[in-house]
């Protein structure tokens, strides 16, 4: 399938205007925009501009409520939980990790915890947001159940990503990975190329390995069994039983901690119901912070340079390729497949906004 580079401002304009057209506030619409074109901006296709159709059929079939405020129903000096009231997911995970900040700034530590809440995107913007304020960012998120646990075949948690990012020199350490090998929205654009899955990543109903993309997606959505694998694979002589683990961590800190719905309970009946868990901490609370962060920006530096294997030009330490892949979508656009171009048009004709105007034209990508 056609790759095609488009401009980063146009792409933005015509997204945060059609949440704007869908009934968001004009810095609501900036918001959600922001995290959704990030994911592109870092080169991770699954989360950004190609998940538009799935937020605007979430928020046209009322599975994720435009007139609603997230709402504080809990709170400490140094926590908080928040009901999202089924609004937008970026909304109510942006407002956590700013509470979460807040209370760092006031207390040295904060954690903010989300129940009831929709999709919040890449898992990573909330805990940049931390690192760009000077401190630790932790970012921890359940979704619908995606995740076939360690000798199971029945999916019964989500993708469930951990982010954790640092500031440092030259850039700040920034990971974010869903604790299973792939997410389902990689599914989808696998689906949408038309390629079959790559061994090792996905499970049938029966507990078989299958390379189907449109077949798993559709047993994940209708329940019928199998699913994706955890990091490390089909059961424990690679770890799979790890990634299980940490997949747990996730809902423990986000589901569990709020009381909210587990993995296995969201995305039924038309109701999506995901929890989220943001962590902010100062590292002053533990010594000088400029120190600290001069600590690890010498170890990455030395991880950076240390010897090659065999045939490697380089040792990347995490946030080093979402970077590089800013500068270049930055300059260069961003790419999107046709299947989401298409996509991205139909959006436009439901809400009456004219598509070549916003995108134009745009060339040949890849």
């Amino acid at each position: 399938m056609s790759y095609y580079r488009i401009q980063y401002e146009a792409v933005k304009k015509m997204c945060q205007e059609s949440f704007v057209k869908a009934g968001f506030t004009e810095e609501k619409s900036g918001i959600i925009t922001d995290i959704i074109l990030l994911s592109d901006l870092y080169g991770i296709e699954s989360h950004g501009v190609q998940r538009m159709i799935m937020y605007h059929n979430g928020i046209r079939n009322g599975m994720m409520k435009v007139e609603v405020e997230p709402e504080v129903v809990f709170e400490t000096p140094v926590s908080a939980t928040i009901d999202a009231r089924f609004g937008m997911g970026q909304l109510a995970a942006h407002k956590g990790m700013e509470m979460a900040i807040e209370k760092a700034g006031k207390s040295g530590m904060g954690m903010v915890v989300v129940r009831n809440s929709n999709h919040f995107g890449i898992a990573g913007y909330y805990a940049k947001m931390a690192s760009d304020k000077g401190l630790l960012g932790l970012s921890f998120t359940n979704s619908g159940a995606i995740m076939v646990p360690t000798f199971g075949r029945e999916a019964m948690l989500g993708s469930n990503p951990i982010a954790c990012a640092m500031p440092a020199d030259p850039h700040d350490f920034l990971l974010d990975a869903s604790t299973t090998v792939v997410t389902h929205g990689k599914l989808e654009v696998y689906q949408k190329l038309d390629k079959p899955l790559p061994e090792g990543w996905t499970i049938d109903e029966n507990g078989n390995e299958t390379d189907n993309a449109e077949e798993v997606i559709k047993n994940i959505a209708e329940k019928k069994g199998g699913g994706i694998l955890p990091i490390g694979g089909a059961g424990e002589v690679s770890g799979g039983h790890k990634g299980y683990g940490y997949g747990m961590v996730a809902e423990i800190f986000s589901s569990i901690m709020s009381l909210g719905l587990t993995s296995n309970y969201c995305l039924i009946d038309g109701v999506d119901g995901c929890s989220h868990g943001f962590v902010a901490i100062d590292s002053g609370i533990f010594g000088d912070r400029e120190s600290i962060k001069e600590h690890l920006s010498k170890y990455l530096g030395e991880i950076r340079n240390s010897n090659k294997a065999k045939g490697a030009e380089r040792i990347y330490t995490h946030g080093e390729k979402e970077i590089e892949a800013m500068k270049d979508r930055l300059q260069n656009g961003i790419l999107v497949n046709k299947s989401t171009l298409d996509e991205l048009k139909e959006i436009c004709n439901r809400l009456n906004m004219d598509f070549e105007e916003y995108i134009g034209s745009y060339s040949k990508g890849k």
